[in-house]
């Protein structure tokens, strides 16, 4: 831009020599370079106008936009886009067949403290103290003392009242992060199976929540996906059935002086377990210690009993052996064995429950009155390698494929080598430990035909059958020798006859093994009762274990499965079957004329 001097030289002269004032010239050049100064100056000002307009039309435009949006989208509750949230927000829950809630999750607070930020950290350490029975005040006084400690965890999980608690003390160096916690309504109703969970990866605003065992640990990975979008994991169990199962099984456990039981309810032909039950059992809101070395896992409530247990099921077996002769035509339910003693393999006497002699028996009459020696003559004559191969066919080698974390620890104890001996004591439940979900499962294929299942903890939509091992008139022939057991006064099963539901089942007594040195106790046992109901179409395997029971309301001490295992079973029957909508049944007889009175 060129500039226009205020005195041009050339103006001046010529002013002075026709007598004009030169100051005039002055003024007008200093007017005019005001007045374009000043239209440059409005010509700038009106085009930052302009822009500006042009910015808040956008602004308001895209405010207008989003409205728009958001009145034509569905209402929903807004959520925190934290890393953490999301990631609790996804945990999906957990519930019975019927919908029925049995793990969720529940909004909670932590609680941390900056000592750095505290006013009074010694009545703060004191007040924390009493509000929480569990925390030292001593050394929480000295570590909000500490002039090193910046940053501490108090508590991980408050509830609302102790919040509260807490924010009465009015101290600012106490700060609440945001949780969810994992909840179980029912306490420790099937607490082996759900297990539990805790925190994982946490920071002060969240808290990633992870399973810890049972099936929230087995199926952790899917229960935090956020693809599941909300939909819970729905299990095969009955709440119902659940609860009345081990409210009779822990009474009968207390009446019984046992020391520990367990229970499998299990759907013949889809292989859901209905209830499954483990004593004594725990509450996954307050999860206990896991044992620590030296201890015996087996004396702690985190021992799953019906799944992790291997025990001897004693007499139990013997339904898989008649069945197994049956299936190979080596015998009917009617041919004569004779029981008598003496019957030696390999030098070892096979011997009768107190040294009885049954004589000469029917097959059916052999699981009837439970022979030991009836029982090792059958397998003499089905051969240990074809013994060994129907066990295997049947599961019974492998450790369950059920649903929690715990099942795949349990593989079954089977002998190294599989010798005539090892196949005696095996047909009639010694010499092999099994868990009762084995057994349960073995059951069950006698029950749906005889084919084998697979236990499982997910509700299914219809019958999952596997491969056939035992033709339908052989497994009919197996129920009515279960039945004969119940039914006939001679049974070791009598005390099961429930009613209306036609049982059929078979007793197991087996003396339990000297933890060292060899031997069994003489005075300490495994009592099972493996049952099918009804018989006449069977729908449902029971087995009800309990460990070391003694009755003790006769003149003697009695611990055998017929005294103990049996009449638990029959009360949870009679609990259980109305909720599993069986309807019962009764003969009633038949009414032969009708006579009509007349006035």
């Amino acid at each position: 831009m060129t500039r226009t001097p205020l005195r041009p030289l050339a103006r001046i002269l010529e002013a002075r020599q026709k007598g004009e004032n030169p100051d005039v010239i002055e003024r007008e050049n200093r007017r005019l370079r005001h007045e374009e100064i000043r239209d440059r100056l409005r010509l700038r000002a009106e085009g930052r106008l302009l822009v500006l307009a042009a910015l808040f039309v956008c602004a308001y435009g895209v405010v207008g936009a989003r409205m728009g949006m958001l009145s034509a989208s569905e209402p929903a509750e807004p959520r925190a886009q934290a890393t953490g949230a999301s990631i609790i927000a996804t945990r999906a829950d957990i519930t019975d067949r019927h919908g029925r809630i049995l793990a969720t999750n529940m909004s909670t607070h932590s609680l941390y403290a900056h000592p750095n930020r505290m006013v009074d950290p010694v009545r703060a350490a004191q007040e924390l103290a009493a509000i929480f029975p569990d925390l030292d005040g001593d050394k929480l006084t000295a570590r909000f003392t500490n002039p090193k400690t910046k940053f501490l965890w108090v508590k991980k999980k408050l509830s609302p009242e102790q919040v509260q608690a807490v924010h009465d003390i009015g101290e600012p160096g106490l700060l609440f992060g945001p949780r969810e916690m994992r909840l179980y309504p029912n306490g420790a109703l099937a607490a082996h199976v759900l297990g539990g969970a805790s925190f994982g990866d946490e920071g002060v605003h969240a808290a990633e929540v992870i399973g810890t065992a049972g099936i929230e640990k087995f199926f952790d990975a899917e229960m935090r996906d956020p693809a599941r979008q909300g939909v819970p994991l729905t299990l095969s169990l009955d709440l119902s059935v659940q609860a009345a199962t081990e409210e009779v099984l822990d009474a009968g456990m207390k009446l019984l002086n046992a020391k520990g039981a367990a229970s499998v309810l299990m759907d013949v032909y889809t292989g859901e377990v209905i209830a499954i039950a483990s004593l004594p059992d725990f509450d996954p809101n307050d999860r206990p210690r896991v044992p620590i070395a030296g201890e015996n896992p087996g004396d702690s409530p985190l021992f799953n009993r019906a799944v992790q247990g291997l025990y001897e099921l004693g007499s139990t077996f013997k339904i898989f052996t008649a069945a197994q002769a049956l299936q190979l035509g080596l015998v009917n339910p009617q041919t004569i064995i004779d029981t008598s003693p003496p019957f030696e393999v390999l030098g070892f006497k096979v011997g009768e429950f107190q040294g009885k002699n049954y004589g000469k028996l029917t097959v059916e009459d052999v699981i009837a009155r439970s022979s030991n020696r009836g029982t090792a003559k059958l397998v003499m004559a089905i051969g240990r390698g074809r013994q060994k191969d129907f066990y295997g066919n049947l599961g019974m080698f492998d450790p369950a494929a059920l649903e929690i974390v715990e099942a795949k620890r349990a593989k079954p104890l089977i002998p190294d080598r599989w010798t005539d001996l090892s196949a005696v004591t095996i047909s009639y439940g010694h010499g092999i430990s099994v868990s009762p979900l084995h057994l349960a499962a073995g059951y069950a294929m006698l029950g749906n035909g005889g084919h084998v299942v697979q236990p499982t903890l997910l509700k299914q939509d219809g019958p999952r059958l596997g491969d056939k091992l035992l033709r339908d008139e052989v497994a009919t022939q197996a129920l009515t020798m279960l039945r004969k057991v119940v039914s006939d006064q001679k049974g070791t099963a009598s005390f099961a006859e429930v009613p209306g539901y036609r049982v059929g089942g078979k007793t197991g007594t087996a003396e339990k093994p000297k933890r060292s040195g060899g031997g069994y106790h003489k005075d300490k046992v495994i009592a099972t009762f493996a049952a099918l109901f009804p018989t006449d179409a069977p729908r449902y395997a029971l087995v009800v274990m309990l460990d070391e029971p003694v009755e003790t309301s006769g003149s003697k001490p009695r611990r055998t499965a017929g005294w103990t295992a049996v009449p638990v079973a029959a009360e949870m029957i009679t609990r259980i079957a109305p909720l599993l909508d069986l309807r019962p049944e009764y003969d009633t007889g038949q009414v032969k004329t009708l006579t009509t009175a007349s006035d």
